[in-house]
């Protein structure tokens, strides 16, 4: 039985908020999309894009990355076969399916925001640290896609690329390489944010050119 998110109401439901953690730890956590209103399938987010869920016993505002993202039948028994049909085929044949399958997608937890504490009508940010929160968010938490402007502020600081490096079950390089492409264009293609992104990687990798060389090569738009 597929899980009833749509049985709640969604009207209220921001764009950004995509998905909602089901499993859990420290440093990392699983999130399933949630279900479009339409006969659809999730949008499953992008390799290195950016996402956010809310600790909310903390009020703490974890950051993350996505590394890893699947699409697989609910029904864990059975695997889902080839039907040679188009999309808007399958809304018509056999609208069933977009209820079988799941979306889910995996977050490497790369620092946090602490809980405003500002006053008036001024939204103000809270403290941003670049390592693993205190804790991370709990079971169904809300997964958001973060805003342009967080991951600005976020990326002032590149403590967090030693985060990515050390995700474990992840092609880290090509992990690092898309999280630095996606910062670098938010950033309006600031070049100087871009030299020292690279000159950081360089530095955590010390002797390993092989590796450095990927990377850059990836990363050069």
């Amino acid at each position: 039985m597929r899980l009833p998110f749509t049985a709640f109401s969604t009207s209220r439901r921001s764009l950004q908020h995509i998905a909602e953690v089901i499993e859990t730890a420290t440093t990392e956590y699983l999130a399933q999309c949630l279900e479009p209103e339409d006969l659809s399938f999730p949008v499953m987010p992008a390799f290195g894009s950016w996402v956010k869920a809310m600790d909310e016993e903390s009020g703490n505002k974890v950051y993350g990355v996505v590394y890893h993202a699947t699409t697989s039948p609910i029904d864990s028994v059975h695997r889902a076969r080839a039907l040679g049909l188009s999309l808007e085929e399958l809304r018509e044949q056999q609208p069933q399916i977009f209820a079988m399958l799941k979306t889910e997608f995996r977050v490497a937890i790369v620092g946090f925001e602490l809980a405003s504490e500002g006053n008036g009508s001024q939204p103000q940010r809270g403290k941003i640290y670049q390592y693993i929160p205190p804790r991370p968010p709990q079971i169904h938490q809300a997964v958001y896609e973060c805003q342009p402007e967080e991951i600005v502020d976020f990326s002032q600081e590149l403590d967090f690329l030693r985060t990515l490096l050390d995700v474990s079950h992840a092609p880290v390089d090509a992990l690092v390489a898309a999280a630095i492409r996606e910062i670098y264009k938010l950033r309006t293609l600031d070049r100087a944010w871009l030299i020292e992104a690279g000159r950081t990687v360089s530095i955590l990798l010390k002797d390993d050119y092989d590796r450095l060389r990927v990377i850059l090569k990836q990363i050069h738009p």
